[in-house]
C-alpha cells in the first residue's frame, strides 16, 4: 500500500480541482520519498501541462501524476477533463514496479475525480492529441465528427 498522508497532496489536488482565479495549477506529480519507500510526497506543481511535467519525469523513478487536460469539440465549447499519469521510468526498479498497480489503487482513492489513467513508460506516451483523442472516446457521444 502506498502512503498518502502528505497533506500537501491534497492541498494541492483541491487547489487544481477549484474554479478558483487564484490558481493556474494544471498538474501535481508525486514521487517516492525515496527508493525503498511506499511514502508519496508531493515533489511539483506547475501551470504548463503535460509539457511542462514531462520534463520532470525521471527515467529512474516510478511517479504519479494528476493533469487537468484542457481541450474543444468545436469553436462553441470547451472542456476541462482530469487524467491520472502512472509513470514507469525505464530504468525503474523491479521490486517498485511489482507495487505500481496496488499503489495506483491507493492513489485514486486520494484523487478520485479523473477521467482516464495513462501509464506511460516513455514520455512520448504523454502525447496530448493522442490522449484528448482517449478523452474524447470515453465522453461518449460526439456529435460533431470529431
Amino acid at each position: 500500500m502506498a502512503d498518502l498522508s502528505d497533506k500537501k497532496i491534497n492541498k494541492a489536488y483541491n487547489d487544481m480541482r477549484s474554479r478558483s482565479d487564484e490558481s493556474d495549477t494544471n498538474w501535481l506529480l508525486l514521487d517516492f520519498e525515496d527508493e525503498r519507500s511506499d511514502k508519496l510526497i508531493l515533489t511539483a506543481t506547475g501551470s504548463g501541462g503535460l509539457t511542462e511535467l514531462k520534463e520532470l519525469l525521471d527515467d529512474n523513478n516510478a511517479s504519479f501524476a494528476y493533469v487537468r487536460v484542457s481541450y474543444s469539440n468545436d469553436k462553441e465549447s470547451q472542456r476541462e477533463k482530469f487524467i491520472i499519469v502512472k509513470w514507469i521510468g525505464e530504468n525503474c526498479g523491479v521490486m517498485r514496479r511489482a507495487k505500481l498497480s496496488v499503489q495506483a489503487a491507493d492513489v485514486k482513492r486520494v484523487l478520485p475525480v479523473f477521467s482516464i489513467e495513462v501509464t506511460a513508460v516513455e514520455k512520448n506516451d504523454l502525447n496530448e492529441e493522442n490522449i484528448v483523442k482517449r478523452l474524447r472516446n470515453a465522453g461518449g457521444a460526439s456529435y460533431d465528427g470529431v
